[in-house]
Formats: structure tokens, sequence, C-alpha cells
């Protein structure tokens, strides 16, 4: 499960553009499933998995319920969830990992359930098959496209989403967010251009305790765009595991020193290990970015907003510098 957790940074195949459409009849909405929800008007009372949640809101939209990772142990944010306030959200998540409480969904009477959508999973993010099941008896649930395209893109799906929500996504705010993504963006372009005349190079990466991950930057919509876009050095391993998607290389602690980087760009979620726990390793903290303790960290699963790149490019445009300057 940890395995496959760490794979659903995955890739989505292009779907229809989404259609949304408020008439004198109800309300619809065409997502990337291709499936057309339908509701007699507007949805209110909206629950969503945190990152597509936090997205929302970042758009304007205000959501009732949330599912997925929200709080850590330590009564911090998860980085999915970046943005929300726990204590102005209900959490309905289950027991285990995909599930709903479905009481707790139910009590919310919501309109309306919205989750990230990934090709290589049968259904909605975070969502077991037969979860989802149940929780299309309680409320129709609207899929979004949040890989497999570009970051620009994805972002650009919750904008649209939020639109037809009936949230001003033209607002002051939202155009002032957008000029922080380019100006975020421009940052680690020219961070990129330095980095590629000096020869050095980013790499991606995540353990368990019985794996080391190398990350295929392609198979994530922010790496990708990093990479193609902004020109950063990220490296692609040699023998992505195609049984769990191509998302990464999966390599023995033995091996955690197969591929070189000057800065270790970890994946920040409470699934992977942190650089200190890698660090135990001795094959591992002998390579030397991990001995100069070159990391900068990776918001793996962020809500795609323009706010919430903004900040997170802007925190890796400052560690990147400073790792660099070490």
């Amino acid at each position: 499960m940890i395995a496959a957790s760490l794979a659903a940074v995955g890739t989505l195949s292009a779907c229809g553009p989404s259609q949304p459409e408020q008439t004198g009849t109800g309300w619809s909405y065409t997502d990337d499933r291709g499936t057309t929800v339908t509701r007699p008007e507007r949805p209110q009372q909206i629950v969503a998995q945190v990152s597509s949640a936090a997205a929302l809101q970042d758009f304007g939209v205000q959501v009732a319920g949330t599912f997925g990772p929200l709080v850590r142990d330590d009564g911090s944010v998860e980085p999915e969830a970046a943005g929300l306030d726990p204590a102005k959200v209900t959490d309905v998540t289950g027991a285990g990992y995909g599930e709903i409480n479905l009481e707790r969904l139910t009590a919310l009477q919501p309109d309306l359930l919205v989750s990230g959508k990934y090709a290589e999973y049968p259904g909605l993010w975070h969502l077991v098959e037969d979860q989802e099941k149940k929780v299309a008896e309680i409320v129709p649930t609207l899929g979004v496209q949040q890989s497999g395209i570009a970051l620009p893109e994805a972002i650009g799906k919750y904008r649209e989403l939020a639109r037809a929500l009936g949230a001003d996504v033209d607002s002051p705010k939202v155009k002032a967010d957008e000029q922080a993504f380019h100006s975020a963006a421009e940052r680690l372009r020219g961070i990129g251009a330095r980095m590629k005349a000096e020869g050095r190079s980013i790499l991606a990466i995540g353990g368990t305790k019985e794996e080391f991950f190398v990350v295929v930057p392609g198979r994530n919509p922010d790496l990708d765009y990093y990479v193609t876009e902004l020109g950063l050095p990220i490296t692609t391993p040699n023998n992505p595991d195609q049984a769990s998607g191509g998302y990464y290389e999966r390599l023995s602690w033995e091996k955690a020193n197969a591929y070189p980087g000057d800065i270790m760009l970890w994946d920040a979620r409470s699934v992977s290990m942190t650089p200190e726990q890698m660090m135990q390793n001795p094959v591992f903290a002998n390579t030397p970015a991990a001995a100069a303790g070159r990391f900068a960290e990776w918001d793996a699963v962020a809500p795609m907003s323009h706010a919430s790149y903004a900040k997170i490019m802007n925190e890796l445009a400052d560690q990147l510098e400073s790792r660099l300057a070490a």
C-alpha cells in the first residue's frame, strides 16, 4: 500500500474538455472521466479530496468537507492540503486508505464530491472501488484530471471547475496569484539555466524502510513542467517500474547511490522517509549531496492552483539557491 501511495503521483491520459453549464433547468458539468454530473441547481455543499479542496478554495470555492491526508501527527497541515484550515472543514476520511466515513459524509448533506483522477487507477483518487460505489449512492462524484498534462493546464482545470461552481476566478486576488506563479516560474528558469551551465543536476527521490525510489519527472505535472518548460536539470532514471505505472525506479538501499545528483529533491509526504531517516542508510549517507546536506523539499501532490504553486516554486527556488551556494 505504501508503494501504491507513492505511485499515486501518476499520470492521466487526456479526456475531453470539461463543459460547465448552468441553465434554467439545473446545473451540469462534464468531468474528465467523460461523465456528465447534473444537479437541480449549482452545488453549494461540496466535499473534496484535500488537494482538490485546497485548489478550489484558492479559486474562491469553499468546501464543507474533505477526505484524505489533512493533519499530521504533530498538528501541522499536510502539504497535500496546504491552505486549508482543518477547523473550517469536516474531515470525512475513513479508517483505511481510500475509505470514507459514510455517516459523516451523509450528515453533511453534500451536493457534490470532487477528487483527482489518474489513468492507472480505476476510480477517483483516495477512493477505493467499493467505497466509490457507496459514495455515489449518497452524492454525485466529479473527477478532475491532474496529471499527464502540463501543470498550467492542470491548474486551469480547477479554475474552470471553480468558475462553474460560481466563483469569481477573474478577481484581483486570482489574477495576482497567477502573476506570482509566473514570477516564481521565472526564478526557477534562471536557476535551471545556471545549473545546466555549471553541469549540475537534481535527483528526485523517496524512500520507505524497504526500498529507495528515484522519481520519473515526466510522470508528474510539476516536475515535468520544471524540466520541459523551466529547464531544471532533474534526472530521469533508466528503469522505471512499469508494474507500478512507471512513476519511479525502485532500488534496494544497497543501490541508493546508483544515480548522481548535486541536489536531492525529496518527497515530503508522510508516506515517504525524511532526509534524516534516509541518512541512516550508509550507502545513501555517503553520496556527495547527502553528505553535504544538499536537500530540497518536493511537495509531490500539492493543490493545483496558482497560489499554491507560486508559494511552492518560490520556496523551491530559495532552497536551490541556498544549496547551490553551499
